[in-house]
């Protein structure tokens, strides 16, 4: 009954899978992050976590698309806490207890470098919501090959214009993650948040499965 229920949810329109998704208490993340503080790259109104963390975001102002977005979506914008780019962060090594972002990573055009920044400044964990190919705008484009993000990283590849560099499934993120040396503990297909994407929680201490917490 539970799946038959995630993917009715699954298929509701954007906006009304928002609404309803602030509605439910995200049980992956609070799993996880409960009791813990972090940040978040690019958090947004209408995309709440039950998590303790400050919103870390490229932009100063209010008025850019992102944050028209949230207004249209959730009537009001979530503050910026500290501006700063999402792969270089001015925090210190292990100096935060998790890293948090949500249809954000394939923002950057080099998401090996901002993963490994996240693994840098996070003690425990990174948690990751994705969108899926198959599940927005993306489905006609191919998938990103994994080769063709390392060889992005060797390159020092970088771009200022703003769209979705890389498209995943679930599977081809994991591996992602596999061939950059990161820890992967629990994949959530379609995501329980909204429905368009996956999560990923990475553990970035060698002792932080999540039975080590208790």
């Amino acid at each position: 009954m539970g799946a038959l229920r995630d993917r009715a949810f699954a298929v509701l329109p954007l906006r009304l899978r928002w609404w309803l998704g602030q509605r439910r208490e995200y049980q992956l993340a609070v799993r996880y992050l409960d009791g813990l503080s972090g940040v978040e790259i690019g958090g947004s109104a209408h995309n709440r976590f039950p998590v303790d963390a400050i919103n870390i975001d490229r932009y100063a102002q209010m008025d850019t698309i992102y944050k028209d977005e949230e207004r249209r979506l959730s009537g009001r914008a979530l503050a910026v806490d500290l501006v700063a780019p999402g792969d270089n962060l001015p925090l210190e090594d292990k100096s935060v207890d998790f890293v948090l972002a949500s249809h954000v990573i394939e923002h950057f055009p080099d998401p090996i470098e901002a993963l490994l920044e996240w693994d840098r400044v996070a003690s425990k964990y990174i948690f990751l919501v994705v969108p899926h190919r198959d599940r927005t705008f993306d489905s006609e484009r191919e998938l990103t090959p994994v080769d063709e993000l390392v060889d992005r990283h060797a390159n020092g590849f970088s771009s200022d214009e703003d769209k979705h560099w890389s498209v995943w499934s679930c599977e081809s993120f994991v591996e992602l993650c596999q061939r950059i040396g990161l820890k992967v503990v629990e994949t959530e297909d379609p995501d329980k948040k909204v429905g368009n994407g996956f999560a990923v929680v990475i553990a970035t201490d060698a002792e932080s499965p999540l039975s080590a917490r208790s």
